[in-house]
C-alpha cells in the first residue's frame, strides 16, 4: 500500500476526506485485492482512542452516504467497509495511529501464549433412560422422537394421549457453547452457554405444558395455547414460575448470579415467586432477588438484552466485572483482575460473538480501561 492510499484512509477515518478523496478511496477498494488490505490496515494500525458511547450504526451509514452524495444507492462498497471498521469495535471516533502508539511501555504490551476461539454449537443430551449423547457440529443423532444435526435438535410434533406417561430429556450447554431446540409443540428455545433445560419428549394434549430452566439463560418463542387445546405453558426456575400467553421472552438465571431476569419482547407473561405475581409488558424486565425474594420491574432496551441470540454482545454502561463474566462463559475462560479497581469501570461496545477474545481485549485496552492483559491457556489476567 502506497503512502497516498494511507493518507486517503486516514482522512476517511477522521472524517476529513472530501468528495473527490472519498471517490478515489471507493475506486481503490473496488479492487478485490485492496479489500483485504483495507480491512487489515484498519485492524492493525487504526487503534481506537475513543470516547465510548452508544453508537448509532444506521445514523453513521446514512451520514457516509450523504457525504459521498449517493443516498439513493442502497448498497455500496464504501459502506461495506465502514461496517467493517465499526465491527472492530463500534468506534465513536477513530484516529489514525500515531508514533506514541508504538512507543508504549514494554509492560503494557499484551502477552498472548495461545489464542482462544469463540464458542460454538454444542450440547449434551440426557435421554429419559439415562443415556447421554454429545451433540456437536458435524455429528448427527436421531431417536424416534428427535432429530439433531449437531447444531440443533428438533422434536416431532406427534402428541401423546392422556394415558401416556411423560418422559423428560435434559439439554445441557457447557461453557463455550450454545444450542437451539424445537420442542414437540413447536416452541423454540435458544440456550446460551452454561445452561440446562428440562423438558418433555412430548406434551400431552389439553394438559399443562411445563419446562424447567434449571440454570443459565434461554430465549423462548412459545407456541400459543390456542394451537394446543388451550394448554398453558409454564417455565420454572429455582425461585420463580413464569406463565406464558403465546410470546417471546428471555430468562437469565445463572447460578453465580444473585438475581433472575425475565425480559419480555412481545406478548404477555406473568412472573410469580412465593409472595407475589407480576405481569410484564413488552420492553419490561422483572428482577427477582434470590436472597430477599423481591420482584422489581423496570423498562429496558430489549435489543441489548437479547443481543446474544443474534450473535452479538451489546454492553451499555456495564461494569467490566459483569462484562468479563459474560465473556468467560462464551469463551470458556477464567478472568483474573490484577487490579481490582478495574472491576467497576464501565464500558460501552457492540461486538460480535464470533470475534477472538484478544480482539475484544485489544479494544478495551485502547479505551485505557485496562493497561495490558495476558492470555495463558484458559486464563486471562487483566493488568
Amino acid at each position: 500500500m502506497d503512502k497516498k492510499t494511507e493518507i486517503l484512509i486516514t482522512k476517511f477515518l477522521t472524517n476529513e476526506a472530501n468528495i473527490d478523496e472519498l471517490r478515489q478511496l471507493e475506486l481503490w477498494i473496488s479492487n478485490p485485492k485492496n479489500e483485504i488490505l483495507f480491512f487489515e490496515y484498519i485492524k492493525t494500525n487504526a487503534f481506537a482512542n475513543m470516547i465510548v458511547s452508544k453508537y448509532d450504526i444506521k445514523k453513521a451509514k446514512k451520514d457516509i452516504l450523504r457525504r459521498i452524495g449517493k443516498e439513493k444507492r442502497k448498497t455500496n462498497s464504501v459502506l461495506k467497509y465502514v461496517a467493517a471498521a465499526v465491527f472492530i469495535g463500534i468506534l465513536v471516533s477513530v484516529y489514525f495511529f500515531r508514533d506514541n502508539v508504538f512507543n508504549s511501555p514494554v509492560e503494557n504490551i499484551p502477552v498472548i501464549v495461545n489464542s482462544i476461539e469463540a464458542g460454538t454449537d454444542k450440547a449434551t443430551l440426557t435421554l429419559s433412560d439415562g443415556s447421554v449423547v454429545a451433540l456437536e457440529k458435524g455429528e448427527s443423532f436421531k431417536t424416534k422422537n428427535a432429530d439433531s444435526n449437531g447444531e440443533q435438535i428438533v422434536y416431532s410434533t406427534a402428541k401423546k394421549s392422556k394415558s401416556s406417561k411423560i418422559a423428560y430429556n435434559y439439554l445441557t450447554i457447557p461453557r463455550g457453547g450454545q444450542f437451539f431446540v424445537k420442542l414437540s409443540d413447536g416452541t423454540q428455545v435458544w440456550l446460551n452457554s452454561e445452561s440446562q433445560l428440562k423438558y418433555p419428549e412430548n406434551f400431552i394434549d389439553g394438559e399443562l405444558r411445563q419446562v424447567e430452566l434449571i440454570y443459565g439463560e434461554a430465549y423462548f418463542d412459545v407456541s400459543p395455547s390456542a394451537k394446543h387445546k388451550g394448554s398453558k405453558f409454564k417455565i420454572l426456575t429455582d425461585v420463580q414460575e413464569i406463565e406464558v400467553y403465546g410470546t417471546e421472552f428471555n430468562v437469565k438465571a445463572y447460578q453465580d448470579e444473585n438475581s433472575i431476569y425475565t425480559t419480555l419482547v412481545e406478548g404477555k407473561v406473568s412472573v410469580k415467586n412465593n409472595s407475589k405475581t407480576e405481569f410484564l409488558k413488552p420492553n419490561q424486565q422483572s428482577i427477582i432477588d434470590a436472597s430477599s425474594n423481591t420482584i422489581d420491574i423496570k423498562e429496558v432496551d430489549v435489543n441489548n438484552e437479547i443481543s446474544w441470540v443474534r450473535g452479538e454482545f451489546i454492553f451499555y454502561k456495564k461494569p467490566l466485572k459483569e462484562i468479563m463474566k459474560v465473556l468467560s462463559r462464551w469463551y470458556d475462560v477464567t478472568v483474573i483482575f490484577q487490579n481490582k479497581s478495574f472491576e467497576s469501570t464501565e464500558f460501552n461496545g457492540e461486538l460480535s460473538r464470533e470475534q477472538k477474545i484478544e480482539d475484544i481485549l485489544d479494544l478495551i485496552k485502547q479505551t485505557k480501561i485496562i493497561n495490558a492483559y495476558e492470555i495463558n491457556n484458559n486464563t486471562i489476567i487483566l493488568k
